[in-house]
């Protein structure tokens, strides 16, 4: 019981201290406006100091430690937050920021961005950047912190009236100074404004006071003077009442002017950048449409290609057929007796080749047995393929009669080596 109601005592304090900064932040915003109509606005300005504490407040609002290799966590800066998160935006100022050599550290070099950013009317631009980087964010911040919450993007939409002002700083001033805490000073918000309905009610009450008086027989220049000084306070309260909206509108006026150039700024960008994709999907769909017409032409003539090839070698086989069949003679005319061959003997003995030329087959095959004879045991020497001229059916079967030792070859071959010799 006692930790659920710690527990609940702790939400209500986060809740209660969010609520507090972002109030106190508007307020600070409007007081700004009101100042810059006025003077211009600079490190002395009491509403500038009170507004640069109540940002780092916020951005230092449940900042978590960065852990030690021991294990203990140190104290953070927001100034890590945005370097971390704000590293990409278009011509940032962080790396200015971290080349001053009179700001060295991390909560001084916080405060003069927040200055460089107000002189260069880009403070808004930055949060609103930052928030986008959520996982950079979630990195640095606890659960229940100000820039975690919905709350943080109306934080950025407020901080865009704050564009119409010309700011002026000293960044070598007293404000830098890390050992100078960041106080709020909260007694120009708690001051109490009567209404309009509180005034005239008041306004009844003196009206009232004077008849009552001059009915008691009063005279006549107390009468005309109470009436002088209702007047007077009633002229008084109008101007008041005037000046309070004129402050008003003209604040609205600048803050929505801002905001219709930020605006306009975006739509300019996304209409660009829209007519780019348009463009660049129009060169897709072009180079795409090209390809395919290439491919489908380089499709249709590898078809015809493949066709002639197929035609010229049925064509080539058909003549190849045609032509073995007229060469080959008829077995009839034919002479037994009649051939011409030309051979070459490879030797293996002496490891060389011998040309010779039979004019029959029964030369050839007493050639043979001679060969073998004279070489007794030893391996008969290799003969390559026979070329010449067959004559005679009888001649052309007696081939088998030869030994599978020997082969015959062409005189015209290119003989190289004497290759393996068959066993």
């Amino acid at each position: 019981m006692a930790s659920l109601s710690r527990k609940r005592g702790a939400c209500r304090s986060s809740v209660v201290e969010r609520k507090n900064l972002l109030t106190v932040c508007r307020f600070s915003v409007k007081t700004l406006l009101d100042r810059s109509c006025f003077e211009t606005i600079d490190d002395a300005s009491p509403e500038f100091v009170n507004f640069v504490s109540i940002l780092e407040h916020i951005l230092s609002h449940r900042l978590k430690g960065q852990t030690t290799w021991f294990g203990y966590e140190s104290p953070r800066s927001f100034w890590d937050y945005i370097k971390a998160a704000c590293s990409k935006v278009p011509h940032n100022c962080i790396r200015s920021i971290e080349s001053m050599e009179n700001v060295r550290s991390s909560r001084a070099k916080g405060r003069a961005w927040m200055r460089v950013v107000l002189m260069e009317k880009r403070l808004s631009e930055y949060i609103s950047f930052a928030l986008k980087d959520f996982k950079t964010t979630r990195r640095f911040f606890e659960e229940g912190a100000i820039i975690l919450r919905e709350e943080a993007g109306l934080l950025a939409d407020t901080l865009i009236g704050l564009n119409t002002i010309d700011f002026s700083f000293c960044l070598k001033g007293e404000g830098l100074d890390d050992s100078c805490p960041a106080v709020i000073d909260y007694t120009p918000y708690l001051k109490f404004t009567q209404s309009a309905d509180s005034i005239s009610s008041d306004e009844e009450e003196m009206r009232t006071l004077g008849s009552s008086c001059s009915e008691s027989s009063t005279p006549d220049k107390t009468a005309t003077a109470a009436s002088i000084f209702t007047e007077q306070s009633n002229l008084v309260s109008k101007c008041k009442r005037f000046e309070q909206k004129y402050r008003l509108a003209l604040e609205q006026k600048g803050y929505l002017e801002e905001l219709v150039r930020l605006r306009e700024a975006q739509l300019s960008a996304a209409v660009s950048h829209n007519k780019a994709l348009q463009q660049s999907l129009a060169d897709t769909h072009l180079s795409h449409t090209l390809e395919k017409q290439q491919l489908e032409y380089i499709i249709v003539e590898l078809q015809n290609q493949l066709t002639v090839l197929k035609n010229n070698d049925l064509r080539s086989r058909q003549e190849l057929t045609a032509h073995l069949t007229n060469q080959w003679p008829s077995p009839d005319a034919l002479d037994a007796n009649a051939v011409a061959l030309d051979t070459l003997l490879y030797r293996k003995s002496t490891g060389e080749w011998e040309e010779k030329s039979f004019q029959s087959l029964e030369q050839l095959s007493a050639g043979m047995s001679l060969t073998s004879n004279t070489q007794g045991k030893e391996e008969t020497p290799s003969l390559r393929g026979l070329c010449g001229s067959l004559t005679s059916v009888a001649s052309y079967k007696s081939l088998a009669s030869l030994r599978s030792s020997e082969c015959l070859a062409s005189p015209a071959t290119e003989i190289s080596s004497p290759g393996v010799t068959p066993s």
